[in-house]
């Protein structure tokens, strides 16, 4: 992890959960973490929880707004000199809901609000994040937090379009490694999948289908572990699941 000592990261959907554990682990790992969410007094907490050498920066940033991306990039890039790592945590899931029943509690906003922050916010953020990479000509590490419902589709209703989403985060990643290996770059790309999260979005699900659960902590240690690998080296896909667990 020396490598990444005072280096940039930014961490979507850093507020609570998954991407509030990422924040601390990368903090106390020695890097400069700036978390982008709609709720930055959240982010600013967490400062108080740090030990280790790194640091935590909050930015407003709402991911499903094109423009407030663009401008939180831009602020990165003034005030950090550019990103480093870049951790598309953000993600939505209203659970449960159906595409097909017209009195569902899916609604159509809910739906454009999925799209939005689970694949369009991934590949905005992205482009950002390559070009701050390229543009210092530094070999950096994108890491997607998908999910196993990315890999297949549970057999159980009420996911609506959010397993939609998450292919798209695995099929986005597996282009972006080939458009990455056409120009000899040695940025690493890598899926990031867990299974079901102690987190808001799937508390309810959990209890309903009594399944084992991993915590928020879990999956920051996933992201450490890629951190960690030498530079030659590129998981471009880590399944995380508690032990038990099974498919939906």
């Amino acid at each position: 992890m020396e490598r990444w000592a005072n280096k940039t990261a930014v961490v979507t959907g850093a507020s609570a959960g998954i991407g509030a554990a990422i924040c601390l682990g990368l903090a106390n790992a020695g890097l400069s973490v700036v978390g982008l969410a709609r709720r930055p007094e959240l982010i600013d907490k967490l400062k108080e929880d740090v030990t280790g050498t790194g640091r935590i920066q909050s930015k407003k940033c709402d991911v499903s707004e094109i423009d407030e991306i663009r401008l939180s990039f831009e602020w990165i890039e003034d005030n950090f000199g550019g990103v480093d790592v870049l951790v598309n945590n953000a993600g939505v899931l209203f659970f449960p809901g159906t595409v097909t029943d017209g009195d569902s509690k899916l609604s159509d906003k809910d739906i454009l609000t999925t799209i939005d922050v689970n694949i369009k916010a991934v590949v905005v953020c992205t482009r950002y994040a390559v070009a701050s990479m390229k543009k210092r000509n530094f070999n950096g590490h994108i890491i997607n937090i998908n999910s196993i419902t990315g890999h297949y589709i549970p057999f159980r209703s009420g996911f609506n379009i959010y397993p939609s989403t998450k292919h798209a985060v695995s099929a986005f990643t597996s282009s972006l490694l080939n458009e990455l290996a056409d120009c000899k770059s040695k940025i690493k790309v890598t899926s990031l999948s867990p299974g079901l999260v102690d987190t808001n979005m799937v508390q309810n699900l959990s209890k309903a289908e009594e399944v084992p659960i991993l915590q928020p902590s879990d999956i920051a240690d996933a992201v450490l572990y890629l951190l960690s690998t030498p530079p030659h080296v590129n998981i471009t896909e880590l399944t995380v699941m508690s032990v038990a667990e099974k498919k939906l």
